[in-house]
């Protein structure tokens, strides 16, 4: 693979690694907010329940998976040099699933409470239904906003612009945080939820409404049903729209199983939830939405084998997730109080978020792993094997889901997210291996059994330093957990930087070089 090319992909992978990391960031801060103001109690779970139908509505119609639907098509025209008839499909794909996106909006406005009912069944409290079944109405609206944003992004996309694209997830946060803040002392949690629907509309729809713009888009109505291009989305959207692929399942079995939990059950998954995908949107995300662009392009011109060492080279930095997540186990206390215990989220909740919190950071690496392995079939134009595999085994992990929650409660639904979560990511890449006959795989492997056996001895170290620091640390509360938190995190760093060396993973000098370049022109002087 050329040199141009993997320039091209660090930058916009450090582009949208900046740009997922500051959303994951900001959403954090949302989480806060709604910790402050709502603790682990029931209002948060009606929050967090109103969010369900958006989120199959918003599957339904493929909205989070434009990007990788529709640059294919739109590349394809771009390579041959036929863009006038890119933009038309463009437009008949706008018309037409928009349309479709309105409609639905609306029936399931009208049903929202009978649909409730049966996604939430175990929220039986009538004010926390007539809650959320009021928050779900608001929110309903944002996913016209987020299906055509997600259209507008992927046109940016393909043209290979990222920075107005970036933008999006941090103003539908800020969106979210303003709502709480200014709405919040009079409308409590449905302030938040207003703040959805505004942030959905100015980040995900009129900004990138601007980009594209800039980007040369080109629009018109057109009910063309008969195009030949809009039957092809079709048929690479259809098995997404219907399949159960991992972070769709893991949102709507966490709310659908964490319904009969206590009150603040489903809260909590949910701030444990948020801790960990900071750290897959770190490694994972980032890497997977920036490479797909070069990985549709490699596809489309047939050159398989360096598309393969893309994929491969991703998931060996993706490995590194491995040594961080043992590092948040191991300071899972302290994170959750210093993050979240303020307000209404007291200490009860901190103890209940950090048990869920070890369980969740197991199936950290496989959440990064997937955002990479998946698009490689998508990079291909094949939506229906990689969401009919992910699908079985969804379907397979639901009793792991049930003996979860009865064996375990909040800890075993954690838990069966993570086995779910590799499980699924393990089954994608070993039938990409056999179909494309992926010669790299194996060194793969290799790489993440490497990480595995040195962070578990790294972590058990770890903990019993945070034991003593505990004992010997004089401070309690916020600046306790400040004072190890640094400790441990200044002890890890120098661990983690020593075996990149002792074991000579490049990728570990890489990633220091990438945040201190100046260390590696000292090394070269």
């Amino acid at each position: 693979m050329s040199t141009s090319v993997y320039k091209k992909v660090g930058i916009a992978s450090a582009i949208m690694m900046a740009s997922v990391f500051l959303s994951r960031v900001a959403g954090l801060m949302r989480e806060m907010v709604i910790a402050y103001a709502g603790g682990a109690k029931g209002e948060v779970d009606a929050y967090q329940v109103a969010f369900v139908i958006p989120e199959i509505l918003n599957h339904m119609l493929a909205s989070g998976f434009l990007s990788v639907t529709f640059i294919p098509i739109f590349s394809r025209y771009l390579a041959h040099d036929r863009e006038e008839e890119g933009w038309r499909a463009f437009s008949i794909i706008m018309t037409c699933f928009g349309s479709l996106m309105i409609v639905m909006i609306a029936v399931t406005f009208m049903f929202s409470r009978t649909l409730i009912a049966w996604l939430a069944p175990g929220l039986e409290n009538p004010e926390l239904v007539q809650s959320a079944v009021k928050m779900t109405r608001i929110i309903i609206p944002a996913q016209f906003f987020f299906f055509a944003g997600g259209l507008l992004m992927a046109v940016q996309f393909a043209r290979e612009k990222f920075f107005i694209p970036a933008l999006a997830p941090l103003i539908y946060n800020a969106g979210i945080i303003l709502g709480g803040i200014i709405l919040g002392p009079r409308l409590h949690m449905e302030g938040f939820s207003w703040g959805v629907l505004a942030g959905a509309f100015i980040g995900n729809f009129m900004i990138q409404l601007w980009g594209a713009a800039k980007a040369g888009m080109r629009f018109s109505l057109s009910f063309q049903f008969n195009h030949p291009d809009l039957k092809k989305y079709i048929l690479l959207t259809l098995p997404l729209m219907f399949g159960l692929t991992m972070t769709f399942s893991t949102e709507i079995f966490l709310k659908f199983f964490g319904s009969y939990l206590p009150e603040g059950g489903i809260a909590a998954l949910n701030y444990g939830l948020r801790i960990m995908l900071i750290l897959v949107a770190f490694f994972g995300q980032a890497v997977g939405v920036a490479s797909f662009p070069f990985m549709a392009r490699m596809a489309a011109e047939n050159r398989l084998e360096e598309m393969n060492q893309l994929l491969n080279t991703a998931l060996r930095y993706l490995a590194l997730l491995i040594p961080f997540s043992v590092f948040i186990m191991v300071l899972r206390q302290e994170a959750v109080m210093i993050l979240f215990q303020r307000g209404q989220f007291d200490a009860a909740a901190t103890q209940m978020t950090s048990r869920i919190l070890i369980f969740l950071m197991i199936g950290a690496v496989a959440f990064g792993a997937q955002t990479v392995v998946i698009r490689g079939y998508y990079a291909v134009q094949d939506t229906f094997f990689p969401t009919l595999y992910a699908t079985i085994a969804v379907i397979a992990s639901i009793p792991v889901y049930v003996l979860g929650m009865r064996q375990m409660g909040a800890n075993g639904l954690a838990l069966a997210v993570s086995l779910s979560a590799m499980f699924q990511v393990a089954l994608l890449y070993s039938v990409w291996n056999r179909r494309t006959s992926n010669a790299g795989s194996a060194q793969v492997y290799l790489f993440f059994g490497k990480l595995v056996l040195i962070s578990i001895p790294m972590g058990f170290f770890l903990e019993w330093i945070r034991k003593l620091l505990c004992a010997m640390t004089p401070l309690s509360g916020f600046a306790g957990s400040l004072v190890i938190c640094v400790s441990i995190g200044l002890l890890f760093t120098i661990i983690f930087i020593s075996c990149g060396y002792l074991f000579r993973i490049h990728e570990i000098s890489d990633l220091i070089y990438r945040f201190f370049p100046g260390l590696r022109k000292k090394r070269i002087e």
